[in-house]
This record gives C-alpha cells, sequence and structure tokens, in this order.
C-alpha cells in the first residue's frame, strides 16, 4: 500500500510560556559603539529595548528549555555574559544546555562591558547589568508561570532588507564594510509562531540574518535599529509578542546604513515585520496538515489535497558541543596590544585596539580556542546557537543539509564573541572580517561539518 503523501509546517507541541520585560538604560550611560563616533554618551532614547523571553516543556513538570532575546549588541566580556545567562541557570535551576541568550546585535546600545566603568558614564554599566539580569529573571518566571498548551509552528520566507556588505573598494586594493550590489544576499527569513489550543497568538519569531547597524556614529540615541519597528509592526497585526533572533550575518546588512535617520529604520522594521507577516499568512491553522486527496480530471489532471489532523510532536532534545577553532599565526599578545595602546592617541586607532585586547583575552595565548555550539531539536525543528560571528554559509549549509526541517541558526548567542568566521576564500583579502578575526581560515567550514554530524534525526 502506498505510503500517505502529507505536507506540514514542522511543529512542536507542548507547555510553552512567553513574557517580555523592559531593559532601557538609564540615562547618561556610556554607549560609544563606532570608533568613528565623537561622542561617548546618548542624548536621548529612541524606543525601549526589551527582553524576550520563551519556555518550551514537553510536560509541566519537566525541566524548561529557556530562549532569551535581549536588544544589545555584543559581549566584550565572558563574564560580564555569564553575570546574565548563569543567574538565569541558577535561578531556574537548569543545566547550561538548556538556556540559548541571543544579542539582537543592535549598535546604537548602551555598553554592556564592566570594563569600561572609568569611561563617560562607565559607572552607570555595572548597575545597568544588575537591572539586565533582574528583567531576565522576572521574564523567565513569568513566561514559566504563563504556560499553556501550544504548538510552535515554522516556515520560511523571503525578505530583502538583507544585503551583501563586501563592497571591493573602487580607489584601492581591498574590501570594505558596505553595500555590494553586484552579489546577492541570503534573504531567507524562518517565522515560528506559538499558537495556543484555541487559536490565539502568543508569540512570533523571526530568525533572520542582517546587521542591525543603520544608526551609526551620527545617531546620538539609543535604541534597538530597525528591530524596534519589526516588533511594533508584528504585535500589532498579531495582538502577541514578538522575538527576533539574529542569524548568521556576518556578510548582511541593510543598504541604507550609517546615518542618524529614524524614519529610514522605522521603514525597514516595517519591511521585515511584513515579510514576516506574510509568512504567517500562508502557515498552515496548528495541528493540521495537508493530506494528497487523488486527481480530478480537467482540462488538466489536479492534483488535490485536503486540511487533516496532524500528529503532534512533543520531544524536546538539547546538547553542547565543544569545538576546538585554530587561532591564526602572529597575531599579537595581550601586552603588545597593551603597550601600543599606551602610546596610542588616535581615538579611532584606540577603539581597535580595546576591541583586539578584549578579543586576545577571551581566546588566550593558546594555539587554539574552544569555539562552543548549543543544538536544540524541538519536535520537528532545529536550533544552532554559536556565539561567534558566521557568515551566512553556515545557515544556508545547515538548511540545504536539513532540507525536511526547519532550521534556525543564531549567531551571537551563549557567549562573548570572538571574531568572524568567514568562508576560507576570502582569507587572502584584505577585508574588515578577516583581519578582525583571531580565527584561521576554516574555521567556519569545521563549524559547518560539525554542526551536521552532530545532529541525529531518529531523536
Amino acid at each position: 500500500m502506498n505510503q500517505k503523501l502529507v505536507y506540514k509546517n514542522d511543529a512542536f507541541e507542548g507547555y510553552i510560556g512567553v513574557a517580555k520585560e523592559d531593559i532601557t538604560p538609564p540615562a547618561g550611560i556610556y554607549s560609544r559603539n563606532w570608533g568613528a563616533a565623537s561622542h561617548d554618551v546618548a542624548d536621548g532614547i529612541d524606543v525601549p529595548l526589551r527582553v524576550v523571553v520563551m519556555t518550551l516543556q514537553s510536560a509541566p513538570e519537566e525541566r524548561p528549555l529557556v530562549l532569551i532575546s535581549l536588544d544589545l549588541g555584543w559581549w566584550k566580556s565572558a563574564e560580564d555574559e555569564w553575570h546574565i545567562r548563569g543567574a538565569a541557570i541558577e535561578e531556574l535551576d537548569l543545566t547550561p544546555d538548556c538556556v540559548i541568550m541571543n544579542l539582537t546585535h543592535t549598535h546604537s546600545g548602551p555598553g554592556i562591558t564592566s570594563d569600561d566603568k572609568d569611561k563617560l558614564g562607565g559607572e552607570l554599566i555595572a548597575g545597568y547589568l544588575d537591572q539586565v539580569r533582574d528583567a531576565v529573571l522576572r521574564a523567565c518566571k513569568r513566561a514559566l508561570e504563563s504556560k499553556v498548551l501550544s504548538t510552535l509552528t515554522w516556515d520560511y520566507g523571503r525578505c530583502s532588507l538583507a544585503r551583501n556588505r563586501d563592497l571591493p573598494d573602487p580607489e584601492k586594493e581591498r574590501v570594505v564594510c558596505g553595500f555590494n550590489p553586484k552579489v546577492s544576499a541570503d534573504d531567507t527569513i524562518l517565522v515560528g509562531r506559538v499558537c495556543d489550543k484555541a487559536g490565539k497568538v502568543l508569540l512570533t519569531i523571526a530568525n533572520y540574518a542582517c546587521h542591525p547597524t543603520t544608526l551609526a556614529w551620527q545617531n546620538h540615541l539609543i535604541s534597538p535599529d530597525w528591530v524596534g519597528a519589526f516588533y511594533q509592526t508584528v504585535e500589532d497585526a498579531t495582538g502577541g509578542l514578538a522575538m527576533f533572533l539574529q542569524g548568521a550575518s556576518g556578510e548582511l546588512q541593510p543598504a541604507r546604513t550609517y546615518t542618524d535617520d529614524l524614519e529610514i529604520i522605522r521603514a525597514q522594521g516595517r519591511q521585515l515585520g511584513y515579510a514576516t507577516l506574510s509568512v504567517l499568512e500562508g502557515m498552515l491553522p496548528p495541528g493540521q496538515q495537508l493530506e494528497y486527496d487523488g486527481v480530478v480530471e480537467s482540462g488538466a489532471p489536479l492534483a488535490c489535497w485536503k486540511i487533516v489532523p496532524a500528529s503532534s510532536n512533543k520531544k524536546l532534545y538539547t546538547q553542547r558541543v565543544d569545538l576546538e577553532l585554530e587561532l591564526r599565526e602572529g597575531l599579537p599578545t595581550l601586552q603588545e596590544l597593551e603597550q601600543q595602546f599606551a602610546s596610542c592617541d588616535d581615538r579611532v586607532i584606540a577603539e581597535r585596539l580595546t576591541r583586539k585586547m578584549h578579543i586576545r583575552r577571551k581566546v588566550g595565548n593558546g594555539a587554539t580556542t574552544n569555539a562552543p555550539l548549543w543544538i536544540w531539536q524541538i519536535g520537528d525543528g532545529i536550533i544552532f546557537a554559536a556565539p561567534n560571528e558566521s557568515y551566512s554559509l553556515l545557515q544556508t549549509s545547515l538548511r540545504q543539509h536539513f532540507n525536511n526541517r526547519a532550521v534556525a541558526v543564531i549567531n551571537l548567542a551563549n557567549g562573548s564573541a570572538s571574531g568572524y568566521l568567514p568562508p576560507a576564500d576570502l582569507y587572502e583579502k584584505d577585508i574588515y572580517q578577516v583581519w578582525q578575526t583571531p580565527f584561521a581560515k576554516g574555521g567556519l567550514e569545521k563549524l559547518i561539518e560539525t554542526a551536521k554530524k552532530s545532529v541525529k534525526l531518529d531523536r
């Protein structure tokens, strides 16, 4: 007997809770994230920053998985990141594999490095980190308290916001960081929808790869960048919360960037929001699938499908893979960087040296460094999360390999990013993501192969 031909959106059924909290920083906090910036402290707030939390359980008594999204830029210190994530793990009595904490990667956020305490407004950073920690804990607890039997459904779509940003300099033999109209970009968006048993949308997730770098050195406001307008667009339409998960965006950003024009980020956020809503409109209802229903002979033989109930998948599986990546030869030691910094009087070069010193502290002075990878199997879907800034080859490769699954790929998760992971063929070029990274050629490809081999789909 022939097996039934069916189609369904990848799904998980279980107890899901969602919550958000405000993490807008205090006035006067250090907020210089651009080397070209002439100011150290923002003049005000564009729109509030937030933390959004989703908890997942197969049954109410089981330990939860906790997914956290923060409207912040990037961690320079592993200790500062662990101050937040570690508190959630301890407070909820979880193991580290059960929590993924992602940064949306706004470049217009507050300082979150406690080592910057001596800079203008830096005295407020320690207190702000405590504020973020407490907000994360409140959101986690409220999500768990509000959990209900729900269905998480995934589907793919497209959004042209993300563009390639590796532009050959027309004046020099180098590649500069900006819109390259001649190279196509991965425009895939993965949308997740959480609905309760009555069909009410509780949360919409967008996993999309694109740098929020539209507001740049000219901007004097704390802002989630275009992510803020994405939230508003989706939430106004669905009535539920929205969550943004930053994808593998190493070479991706909008075409229009490096401005202080708030109307541009509003339009960009709506663009991603509308693309997300378009995917939602095309999704099957929760708990349903299409089943092939035979042929009707007409002017053409017409294949007919019908909607039928779908079986639920309640499986949750987590693992952490500790991957050793080689470091580049000839990296300056921390002591050498400190000596260069001490004699530097150029503001932009000093900022670059500061970042290099943070990276050296994270990776150590050995020949390799640990680059962990978190893998969650949520029903029929898979999440891959890692702290560094991978190029989009990571997500395109994994989605091609697991082509019958919904695959979310998350940069800037669980730890402080040490650097970019560009494809091996770019290492011969004078390009920012290559000369910035401490990782040797081939690191991205090793991460991809490790991720592929680590997933056992029969679980």
